[in-house]
């Protein structure tokens, strides 16, 4: 049967970048899992969990999901309720198609003060006479029972015929636990026979020379083994969903071998010349910058590791970066590797480097990696550049100083007392004028000279 692993968290948080902690919905339908296990740990922010249409058999380690507000249980194997005390937001819960016979394990339920919708469809407990009387008088805080609303008046009449309704219930599992146990008793009847006939097949392919015919004989058992499987009865038994999926499951890993025989083998990626030199390789298809004229200390690689969905997130402008743990750096004193989702990013270095004294930090703004490489021996050649920087302010603000500043010179300046001599008085302009016209007419007068000559004014 599959186990629940974080690779097959990560594989169905997909919607979330692979975030586990973050994750508040997840599906883990179809998946043919036995057991629960690993949510409760990696998962607690969770509000939806899907896991129907698998072979669980026990509702157990999901105490720690206080947030949980939906939980998905159909078609699984589950035959008492139980260890659901610490779904603390616990709203809706299906078992549909399930195997509860128990139908007193509902008391379970009465710690869930949030639990307003239950699906009990398809089990045998639905069958008894008084099952909907006793779950609706057991479970007050029930709003709707199978998908039927529950009225007031529906409540009272069931805690009036309460005794009734349990008793009933109690006689009524009795009942069922007796063709239980006859199903079990046929089922590992049947199982031991299987093995027998398996054992005798078994040595009569030892028997056999040739590989060619204990092929043949194989595939052949194997056909009328799976033809007798499917021939024979099934009963609606936990037992017999297991049987079945296993039957499945061992078909389809059959049919895989099958498949890896007539494909033929990928190439292998080299990653290393004859001579032993490392190749630059970029099947991450990543870019990156190598910076080796900056620094004469460091060589800095700069990687953009980002998500899948790093386009939507420029358009909706959140930032998705891709989770650490995705992540693998390898600094060697000739080459640096970076392995990003499983595909390599490989580089050949200008320059030996110590792997001690090198460093790999992510940048908290736009989420690269970046690797800084102590080289061995540094370059002379190169300045660094805040010395450059600070060389080149330096000579600026000389030249400045020498051809924007003039010599500074000392003046007296001596403060006025009283009204300003050069003030003018507007209304003497006109009187000034006359005066001036005078003496203009007078000069004029003395400097007359009478030429005969010239003819009178008339």
């Amino acid at each position: 049967m599959v186990k629940i692993t974080l690779e097959l968290i990560r594989k169905r948080s997909e919607h979330n970048e692979g975030e586990i902690s973050t994750l508040e919905e997840i599906a883990l339908h179809q998946e043919n899992i036995d057991k629960i296990q690993l949510i409760d740990r990696h998962c607690r922010n969770l509000k939806i969990l899907l896991l129907q249409h698998n072979l669980i058999s026990k509702i157990e380690n999901l105490s720690m999901l206080k947030r949980l507000e939906y939980l998905n249980l159909a078609l699984n194997n589950i035959e008492v309720i139980e260890n659901l005390e610490g779904l603390e937001s616990l709203k809706k819960l299906d078992l549909t198609i399930n195997f509860i016979g128990n139908l007193q394990s509902v008391k379970n339920l009465r710690c869930n003060e949030h639990l307003e919708h239950l699906i009990l469809m398809g089990n045998p407990c639905t069958d008894y006479e008084y099952y909907r009387q006793y779950v609706v008088a057991t479970l007050p805080q029930l709003q709707e029972l199978d998908m039927k609303e529950i009225d007031r008046s529906e409540r009272i009449k069931a805690l009036q015929i309460y005794s009734r309704a349990r008793d009933d219930v109690i006689e009524s599992y009795k009942h069922y636990e007796k063709t239980r146990i006859a199903q079990r008793v046929r089922r590992n009847a049947h199982e031991t026979t299987e093995t027998l006939k398996q054992m005798s097949t078994e040595e009569k392919v030892k028997h056999t020379k040739n590989e060619r015919s204990e092929n043949t004989s194989t595939e052949q058992d194997d056909e009328s083994e799976d033809e007798h499987f499917w021939k024979q009865p099934s009963y609606h038994t936990p037992e017999d969903r297991v049987a079945i999926a296993e039957r499945f499951m061992k078909k389809q890993e059959m049919k895989n071998r099958t498949s890896d025989k007539t494909t033929h083998p990928k190439r292998a990626l080299k990653l290393f010349a004859p001579d032993g030199r490392a190749y630059n390789i970029n099947r991450a298809k990543v870019p990156f910058r190598l910076n080796d004229e900056d620094d004469p200390d460091f060589v800095v690689l700069e990687v953009s590791v980002y998500s899948i969905s790093h386009i939507i997130a420029l358009i909706f402008r959140i930032r998705r970066h891709l989770d650490t743990s995705y992540i693998d750096v390898d600094v060697n004193p000739t080459y640096v590797r970076v392995t990003i989702k499983g595909k390599i990013l490989q580089l050949t270095l200008p320059c030996e480097v110590s792997v001690e004294r090198s460093n790999v930090r992510r940048n908290t703004t736009t989420g690269s990696l970046v690797i800084a490489m102590a080289r061995l021996t540094p370059c002379t050649t190169i300045v660094k550049k805040n010395e450059s920087t600070k060389k080149k302010k330096s000579n600026e603000s000389e030249t400045k100083v020498i051809t924007i500043r003039a010599p500074m010179t000392s003046q007296r300046v001596l403060l006025e007392i009283g009204p300003a001599t050069d003030i003018h008085d507007f209304l003497k302009i006109s009187k000034n004028s006359a005066k001036q016209t005078q003496k203009k007419e007078k000069k004029d007068l003395d400097n007359f000279e009478n030429n005969s000559d010239v003819p009178p004014l008339e």
